[in-house]
């Protein structure tokens, strides 16, 4: 769903259930897809984005079958997702690397991470490992919030109001 689309669920949710206050949408930057050419593909694979509610290996099934070609910046999904959400939520993005490689390398900018992206420094497989952790690492305090008695009541009855098939 777009973010248009969250915001008429959630005007509409809000008017079902008799809430006075509607919601303010804010909206931001797009993150891609994560297939190649997800707007020509349906969007009842669920393979194209990463939800809140997806676990580790999820998240790690779906970065791994990201569209992610060597030394290609424009365009890439995965520099993406580190760019409008990993950096901004941890501040840094670490790859580990073999020591025959220069060992691990922290990035604090995407200026740095592009550049070595391109050059071939960092290569598609470590750039996905590092963000399948990074995105785990960032979702794993929602997973233990709606975990929780009262977040799990809300889940539950926003997933009845709006069903969505997961399978």
């Amino acid at each position: 769903m777009d973010q248009r689309g969250v915001d008429m669920l959630a005007g509409e949710y809000c008017k079902n259930t008799g809430r006075k206050n509607k919601p303010l949408a804010l909206f931001q930057d797009m993150i891609p897809g994560l297939l190649q050419n997800t707007e020509w593909n349906h969007m009842g694979d669920l393979g194209w984005a990463i939800f809140m509610d997806d676990d580790e290996e999820v998240v790690g099934r779906k970065i791994e079958k990201a569209f992610c070609p060597p030394k290609l910046v424009e365009g890439n999904p995965c520099l993406e997702y580190v760019k409008y959400a990993i950096i901004p939520c941890l501040g840094k993005f670490e790859v580990v690397l073999k020591e025959a490689n220069g060992g691990n390398k922290m990035f604090l900018s995407m200026e740095e991470l592009t550049a070595d992206y391109s050059s071939g420094a960092i290569r598609p497989a470590g750039l996905k490992q590092a963000l399948a952790k990074a995105i785990n690492t960032i979702l794993q305090p929602v997973r233990d919030h709606f975990r929780s008695s009262s977040a799990g009541k809300l889940r539950k009855a926003m997933e009845d109001y709006y069903i969505i098939d997961r399978a």
